[in-house]
């Protein structure tokens, strides 16, 4: 068997009026995440996560904030477009570790439902994904509520 880690990690500035998506759900919130698609700061972690550990580069090189077709996607489907690439190499998901840091808003009470959502997109058991939340204790631009950064990690592995 041949097992793989992979790292992500992604920032994405917040900004007023704007929906909030973080996980595959929206959010309640005063300020939504900036980006040229949804800009789910959690999904595009995972998926560079994902595409680091099967050595398949990184979201950008598959999904660029400079192409009309991702403007304004659902990054639910990057992250299955992400999972299929994965799988096309031969790779099966084991887990996903994540921490999202943010001051507000707090998000302990989304996270089963956060779960449950990538889950379903990345055909894997609730129980494989891990989201845990922090603040920054107001320092620097998280702290600052100017924006979130997200950290992921995973555990991929394929039958040789």
């Amino acid at each position: 068997m041949k097992i793989r880690t992979g790292f992500g990690y992604d920032v994405h500035k917040l900004a007023d009026n704007l929906p909030f998506w973080l996980g595959g759900i929206q959010i309640e919130h005063t300020k939504g995440a900036v980006g040229h698609s949804d800009a789910d700061c959690l999904i595009h972690a995972i998926c560079d996560a994902l595409l680091g550990a099967a050595n398949k580069r990184d979201i950008g090189y598959w999904f660029p904030d400079t192409s009309a077709e991702f403007k304004g996607i659902d990054s639910k489907i990057l992250l299955r477009k992400t999972c299929d690439i994965i799988r096309q190499a031969g790779y099966k998901i084991s887990n996903i570790d994540s921490t999202i840091c943010l001051q507000k808003p707090k998000i302990k009470n989304y996270i089963p439902t956060m779960q449950e959502t990538l889950a379903k997109v990345m055909d894997i058991d609730i129980d494989d994904i891990s989201i845990k939340a922090t603040t920054e204790e107001k320092l620097g631009f998280t702290g600052r509520e100017e924006g979130i950064a997200v950290y992921a990690t995973c555990l991929i592995y394929k039958e040789i």
